[in-house]
């Protein structure tokens, strides 16, 4: 059983307007996921500087920091990074850059979870359902011209109003989509913004939002989270289907 979770924190700015990253790496120990990831993790503008420190994650949690941002200050790449704990290997790393009217990415990490691999992909969608669209369709595109197939989760704040149309008509074609329940906002929780989306060949055992006393505090979202398991031979049909396809 893999532990996975996602975050918008805002900056590390709780509903109090406190800039409290120690709050946020707090309500990540209540959560204590294999991995996770975060959106919003560095300052929209100026520098870009991150809200997070690294040297803090890495000395007051289990967690480390997979460093994406192309700017030394940033540990984000258009605010989207990936927490991984300590013993889970880092195969690979990628940015992938989004169609949006404002700037958008997504982030890809390959990992060995003991002896599985998984494709983890965290992002943050825009706002608009047009750009929406076009965003999931890239992420999808991108994902389809890559040399390996592994069993992928996406995650991440898709700004989706509906639980079944615009951007999650796109996902759903080939994959499974679990709203764990509302996260927005996180003073009155009413919509599922943030959404855990796997390939076929993930079973998600569950799902839900975390809402302690520190979470409502410490951003507009709340984080939610999942317990997966990997389809070990569902993979590898994946995986041989593919190959034959390449050769086809």
């Amino acid at each position: 059983m893999i532990s996975v979770a996602s975050y918008n924190i805002r900056k590390s700015v709780g509903l109090d307007w406190k800039r409290d990253p120690g709050r946020i790496l707090a309500i990540l120990k209540e959560i204590d996921a294999d991995v996770v990831a975060l959106q919003e993790v560095d300052r929209r503008f100026g520098s870009r500087t991150t809200s997070l420190s690294p040297d803090l994650i890495e000395e007051t949690t289990e967690y480390v920091p997979i460093r994406f941002g192309v700017r030394k200050q940033s540990l984000g790449w258009h605010g989207n990074t990936i927490l991984v704990k300590r013993g889970i290997e880092v195969l690979d790393i990628a940015t992938l850059t989004l169609p949006a009217l404002e700037p958008r990415g997504a982030v890809l990490a390959d990992l060995a979870v003991g002896e599985t691999r998984l494709r983890i992909i965290g992002l943050h969608l825009g706002l608009v359902d047009l750009w929406r669209r076009r965003q999931a369709r890239s992420v999808l595109h991108q994902l389809d011209v890559l040399d390996e197939t592994l069993p992928t989760i996406i995650m991440g704040d898709l700004n989706e109003w509906t639980t079944e149309g615009g951007c999650l008509a796109d996902f759903s074609r080939d994959h499974r989509i679990i709203a764990p329940g509302p996260s927005f906002h996180a003073s009155r929780p009413m919509v599922p913004f943030d959404r855990i989306i796997t390939t076929m060949d993930i079973e998600v055992r569950e799902s839900g939002v975390h809402s302690s006393r520190l979470a409502r505090r410490g951003s507009d979202h709340l984080p939610i989270w999942a317990r997966i398991e990997v389809d070990e031979a569902a993979a590898a049909e994946r995986l041989r289907q593919q190959v034959e396809a390449l050769r086809a």
